[in-house]
């Protein structure tokens, strides 16, 4: 395996590789995002009191995120990106939802996220005037934050994950490392589909190594049945403004955020900026999967930036691969017992491959800020944005004297803070000026030096 060339259809957006190769390729794309897929609806069941209901739930995650993958790989009109972008649950919406729910109950949370995608859906219409203040500095500012963002979780998974009772345990720490060095060793030293699927294979090293260390929990692989199917609009539909207009406004956060996650694709991938179709196509399809899928009770979707580490890692660019890996997670809905088997892989595993995943991240968005050349105006507005994104996303309270509603918004990733100051800088601070100025001095020391 390690020695067979690898299909050149599998680096070409509408290539067909051959199963054998599309489909290990398409398992590395679904076990790297299962785990945050079916952790929100987890964590927001849990918090609002239907802990009853969190099989179900996960059910519904699990059907909705494949159908929004093939939303996105298969552009209908003029939604989705036709790109290889895995969509999920999305994090950025957990305090929010938990808000909702509390106040208004499964029903009123779905009704806002049905209400909510409708309006990202149309905000996707106008990204192509839009596209003028998102140049480079700004959607690689966006990249660069969403990926340092996820490194404290992706550490977090490494020590065990949230709630772990024995959390930085030696147990996990291993765990991770016999992940990461088998992604390692894969990547620089095997070739062919061994290297491409390094991720997969480490990940099922980890799961393997810890069956042996009693980190797996089977007893919900034992408990889930064969076959079922997501009973749409189980909960139903209520409608109230609070809950609305909460979620319209994280909606443009998460529209913000596949604008950064279809450029990183591109660059990491095709080495190449997005286009105004695919940008505008990808939020389009955002909406519409979030808007489609809270009628089977499913919480906002977004495109999942962990896979566009895997993209930016492996190079790996057919459409075809994703589309396999959308069919396998709607189908896995249908099968909870293979979901549950999935599920039961320990954090440190998914953390062991999430060091390089979210790392990937990070590094498109510097390679994307320096596609242009940076003088004192981009440093300036790098230098800003940056720091106020990332650090007041990292430092809890930090937004303390501003409503809850504000810090749900505002903190948490800060993504929203450097996309923001990151545009208005943009926006304001003089360019041509300083252009001209460097053509003199160019000019001038190019006359000197004559």
């Amino acid at each position: 395996m390690s020695k067979r060339t690898v299909s050149k259809e599998v680096y070409d957006i509408d290539g067909k590789p051959p199963f054998r190769e599309a489909f290990p390729l398409a398992i590395q794309h679904v076990l790297a995002m299962f785990a945050g897929n079916v952790t929100v609806p987890i964590i927001v069941a849990g918090a609002i009191g239907a802990a009853d209901e969190r099989a179900f739930l996960i059910q519904c995650a699990m059907l909705v995120a494949g159908l929004a993958t093939l939303l996105q790989v298969y552009r209908i009109g003029k939604m989705g990106a036709k790109l290889p972008i895995v969509m999920g649950t999305s994090f950025g919406f957990v305090p929010t939802s938990i808000a909702i729910g509390n106040a208004f109950g499964l029903s009123g949370l779905l009704g806002a996220t049905l209400i909510g995608g409708i309006f990202e859906a149309f905000l996707g219409f106008f990204i192509k005037p839009l596209r003028k203040f998102f140049p480079p500095i700004v959607t690689g500012i966006v990249l660069l934050t969403i990926g340092l963002s996820l490194l404290p979780t992706g550490i977090t998974y490494v020590a065990g994950g949230n709630g772990a009772e024995d959390f930085g345990g030696l147990n996990h720490l291993f765990l991770a490392a016999v992940v990461l060095i088998t992604i390692v060793l894969l990547n620089q030293f095997a070739k062919g589909m061994a290297k491409m699927s390094a991720i997969l294979i480490g990940i099922i090293v980890g799961y393997i190594v810890a069956i042996p260390m009693n980190m797996i929990d089977f007893s919900g692989v034992a408990q889930a049945s064969w076959f079922g199917f997501p009973t749409p609009l189980k909960y139903g539909l209520t409608f109230h403004w609070e809950a609305i207009s909460a979620m319209i406004v994280l909606y443009i956060v998460t529209a913000v955020e596949t604008v950064g996650d279809i450029s990183g694709i591109t660059i990491g991938g095709a080495d190449r900026e997005a286009t105004d179709e695919e940008l505008s196509g990808g939020v389009i399809a955002d909406g519409v999967a979030s808007a489609v899928g809270s009628l089977f009770n499913a919480l906002p979707n977004t495109s999942f930036s962990q896979n566009v580490g895997i993209v930016s890692f492996t190079k790996v660019m057919s459409t075809h691969v994703v589309k396999i890996g959308g069919i396998f997670l709607a189908l896995s809905a249908l099968v909870p017992k293979l979901g549950a088997l999935i599920a039961a892989m320990p954090s440190s595993v998914l953390g062991g491959a999430a060091i390089v995943m979210f790392g990937s991240i990070a590094v498109m968005g510097i390679k994307l800020i320096s596609s242009e050349p940076l003088g004192n105006r981009e440093v300036l507005i790098l230098s800003i944005a940056l720091c106020l994104g990332f650090g007041f996303g990292t430092v809890d309270g930090a937004l303390s004297a501003f409503p809850e509603s504000v810090q749900n918004v505002f903190g948490g990733s800060g993504i929203v803070i450097g996309f923001l100051v990151a545009t208005l800088l943009n926006a304001i601070l003089p360019k041509e000026k300083e252009e001209k100025t460097h053509q003199k001095k160019y000019k001038k020391t190019a006359e000197h030096t004559a």
